[in-house]
């Protein structure tokens, strides 16, 4: 009886670990992917920031030239 019981708290544990490793693993993917989402939206923002500057420069250089 308790060898019975020892197999079946062993397939437990082993289905257990799958799931912790299965997790863990989903885990560290979104971290990574969150992580690649971060960067992608600071270098739209940064790339952002330097066509809004850009195009107001341009606008006062032709303001500049017109007059």
């Amino acid at each position: 009886m308790t060898e019975h019981h020892s197999k079946a708290r062993q397939i437990a544990e082993k289905a257990f670990d799958k799931t912790q490793a299965s997790s863990t693993a989903g885990n560290r993917t979104r971290d990574e992917l969150d992580a690649v989402t971060k960067a992608r939206q600071e270098k739209t923002s940064r790339l952002r920031e330097a066509r809004l500057a850009m195009e107001a420069q341009n606008a006062a250089d032709a303001t500049v030239r017109k007059t």
